[in-house]
């Protein structure tokens, strides 16, 4: 059997005291409070009911993170938007934990709105409204355009432009006469900066693993400056699925999961030899990683 690289048990991560750890307790107790139920057969809610292995993989998280709380299956929308509410509050809460790492004015939000104003609002993007108003008066344009270019991230991270105080409090940096068009000063007058954009996928099935490429390709191709990071968090407990938008490079930074020791464990447990070498595939080359990694990795 293919061996997995090497890890803390679950159990040592629920007994330690360091405070990513306490975050990632109360972010799974959120879930099971609000979103990860089981119903009247013990099948949890992120598991396709229809596959025995998916079921036999939620199950084993499940029985790793703690009390199961029995309901109805929520509906995807429904479950989707509360996955996105519980995620967005953990990287908050963890993120701001690093301005020794990472200084700055931030801000983490939940996006509901679905069009191109929200990309808009952002230094790397704002040409996009322009472009909305050109398409909306020229129907061969819009035509062209397609609506790639509205796709909205489902959470983001934004960085505020700093003021001159800020900038210059070492000694004086910048004055009237030099850096008149960089991003980062308030000054020029520039929009608050896209820091990272985080698509939530609370479970994971292919068409809902395409549409996150197509988030993160429309935020690649329609940029002008620098790249957010782009990431996926996801409670899909299949490595088969998992695989069909970790593997490959190119679009999006990462995959987290919302339990990755716990997933690891699991599939450990019953042998199953196909998903330990997805696993060990993902993990090893940096394209599967722990909920409890994303905020360290959104601070470089």
């Amino acid at each position: 059997m293919s061996q997995l690289p090497p890890g803390p048990p679950p159990t040592e991560i629920r007994e330690s005291t360091a405070f990513f750890a306490a975050a990632r307790r109360t972010f799974h107790a959120a879930l099971l409070n609000r979103v990860l139920f089981t119903n009247e057969k013990g099948i949890p809610a992120n598991a396709d009911s229809s596959n025995k292995g998916s079921v036999a993989i939620a199950k084993g998280i499940m029985s790793r993170l703690g009390i199961e709380t029995q309901g109805e299956r929520l509906a995807g929308q429904m479950s989707g938007g509360l996955f996105e509410e519980i995620v967005a509050s953990y990287v908050t809460e963890t993120f701001n934990q690093l301005g020794h790492l990472r200084p700055g004015r931030w801000k983490v939000e939940q996006i509901t709105a679905r069009n191109q104003a929200v990309l808009a609002r952002f230094d790397q993007y704002a040409h996009l409204a322009a472009l909305a108003r050109a398409a909306a008066k020229d129907p061969e344009l819009k035509t062209a355009l397609g609506n790639d270019y509205t796709i909205a991230p489902d959470i983001v991270v934004i960085r505020a432009p700093e003021p001159d105080g800020s900038i210059n409090a070492p000694r004086e940096l910048v004055d009237g006469s030099v850096s008149l068009h960089a991003s980062l000063r308030e000054s020029n007058g520039g929009l608050p900066i896209l820091h990272a954009s985080i698509s939530c996928k609370w479970t994971m099935r292919s068409d809902r693993a395409q549409n996150a490429r197509s988030e993160a390709l429309n935020l690649i191709r329609n940029r002008k400056g620098r790249l957010p990071h782009v990431v996926v968090v996801t409670g899909e407990p299949t490595p088969s699925r998992l695989s069909a938008l970790a593997l490959g490079t190119g679009d999006i930074d990462c995959v987290y999961h919302f339990a990755l020791p716990e997933l690891v464990e699991s599939v450990k447990e019953l042998d199953q030899s196909d998903s330990v070498e997805l696993l060990q595939i993902m993990i090893e080359g940096n394209r599967l990683r722990d909920i409890s990694d994303l905020p360290l990795d959104l601070a470089i």
